[in-house]
C-alpha cells in the first residue's frame, strides 16, 4: 500500500519485516528439517532430546516476536518522527533525537536476538548429542552401558 510505503521506507520496520520471514519463516523451517534429518542422516531412533527441541522452539518463538515487534514498533515511530515538521516547514526532529527515541527498542532487539541465539546453541548440542550416540536405539545412555 502507497500510504504505509511511505511511512515506512527506509525505516526500522522494514528490518522488521524482512526478519519475520527470516527467522520466522526461514529458519524455523530450516530447524524443522534439521531435526527430521539428523536421526536419519546418522542412523539414529531420534534426537538426544526432544524435550530441548521443545524448548528450542519456545526460544526461537519469542526471540522472534521480540525482535520483530521491536523493530516494528520502532519503525512506525521513526517514520512519523521523520514526517514531523514544525509551522515554519522545519524539520521537528533531528537526526540524533529520533535516534535517541529507538534506543530503547535497539535493546528489546538485542535481547530477541540473544534468547534466538540461545536456542540455536541449544540445537547445535542437541545434533551434535545426537550425532555422537549418546543414546542408543533404546534411549538407554551409551555411557551406563560401558559402564557396567
Amino acid at each position: 500500500i502507497k500510504t504505509v510505503n511511505a511511512l515506512s521506507h527506509n525505516t526500522d520496520w522494514t528490518i522488521g519485516h524482512v526478519h519475520s520471514g527470516a527467522l520466522g519463516w526461514v529458519a524455523m523451517i530450516t530447524f524443522g528439517a534439521v531435526y527430521v534429518m539428523t536421526p536419519r542422516l546418522f542412523d539414529r531412533r531420534r534426537m538426544f532430546s526432544v524435550g530441548w527441541i521443545n524448548v528450542h522452539f519456545w526460544l526461537s518463538t519469542i526471540g522472534t516476536v521480540l525482535y520483530i515487534a521491536a523493530m516494528w514498533v520502532s519503525g512506525i515511530m521513526q517514520g512519523l518522527m521523520w514526517r514531523a515538521v514544525n509551522d515554519d516547514g522545519t524539520l521537528t526532529y533531528n537526526f540524533i533525537q529520533e535516534l535517541s527515541e529507538r534506543q530503547p527498542f535497539y535493546v528489546v532487539r538485542l535481547v530477541g536476538g540473544v534468547i534466538f541465539f540461545l536456542g540455536m546453541l541449544l540445537m547445535a548440542v542437541n545434533v551434535w548429542r545426537t550425532v555422537r550416540g549418546d543414546r542408543d536405539d533404546n534411549g538407554d545412555l551409551n555411557v551406563l552401558r560401558e559402564a557396567a
